[in-house]
């Protein structure tokens, strides 16, 4: 990578990640790990891959602000809230930095897989953001019965709506570096969504809190009592969910990509 390109990076990413930690949406560590990311991303791919970067980042900052008030009432049984942490970012951007920087050896598929990456973090994050300030309790994605807001595996008609313009989104974002582009991360954006739903769902630890007698992703339960596991496997939290999206939206991204680059 030039230097001057991972000079330039390194202090854009500062820069953002330093508004971000100060508006809350960050915390410290989360605010490294997006350094180590927008560096990454802007030496391997210049500007255009930085447009991809932000065009996921910006948005999903602003969306997680939008109906505070209520997303706080409403997401007491969710694992993390708030400021998103140092595991939050780099399972939304780990796997798109180490395929920007995979794309330096010329290969045009990880330049997909980059993109592609962030589309599904994208289309995952709008859904979750959006989704949880729709009224009524959604419905789990394999079984359709009603959860509680908030709760991973669930699904909203918004909630779906905003994964595909999240999805949309970044796809146009990429527009900035190939015009081919577009549509394979269109596609691998909604399929990461849907791979994280389905993980979610499933093999997502679930717990239960037996002074509330409610479903919860937290140890200990917001009232201060340990809960019991009723589903999943207990190293598999939301991050671990999150890093499997982006890197199903990779996969998809770059297998698509020579049916595409090939015209």
């Amino acid at each position: 990578m030039p230097f001057a390109a991972v000079a330039i990076g390194a202090g854009a990413s500062i820069a953002i990640a330093g508004v971000a930690y100060r508006a809350k949406s960050l915390t410290g560590g989360g605010a490294l790990a997006a350094v180590a990311v927008g560096t990454a991303t802007f030496g391997a791919l210049g500007l255009p891959g930085a447009v991809v970067l932000l065009a996921f980042f910006v948005t999903s900052i602003a969306l997680s602000r939008v109906g505070r008030a209520p997303k706080r009432e409403r997401l007491v049984d969710v694992g993390k809230t708030g400021a998103r942490d140092a595991a939050q970012v780099c399972a939304n951007g780990g796997i798109a930095a180490v395929c920007a920087l995979a794309a330096l050896r010329g290969d045009a598929g990880f330049v997909a897989a980059f993109a592609g990456a962030f589309a599904a973090a994208a289309a995952d994050t709008w859904g979750t953001e959006i989704g949880t300030l729709v009224r009524g309790a959604p419905r789990s994605i394999l079984t359709l019965r009603r959860i509680p807001t908030g709760l991973s595996g669930g699904v909203t008609f918004a909630g779906s709506v905003a994964e595909v313009a999240g999805a949309l989104t970044v796809a146009a974002a990429a527009l900035t570096i190939d015009r081919r582009l577009f549509v394979p991360v269109a596609i691998a954006g909604i399929a990461g969504a849907l791979a994280d739903s389905v993980l979610g769902a499933s093999v997502q630890t679930l717990r239960y809190c037996p002074q509330c007698e409610r479903p919860t992703e937290r140890e200990p339960h917001g009232c201060g009592a340990n809960t019991e596991i009723v589903r999943g496997w207990s190293p598999i939290g939301n991050d671990a969910v999150n890093f499997a999206a982006t890197f199903t939206g990779a996969v998809v991204a770059y297998a698509l990509a020579p049916y595409f680059f090939s015209r």
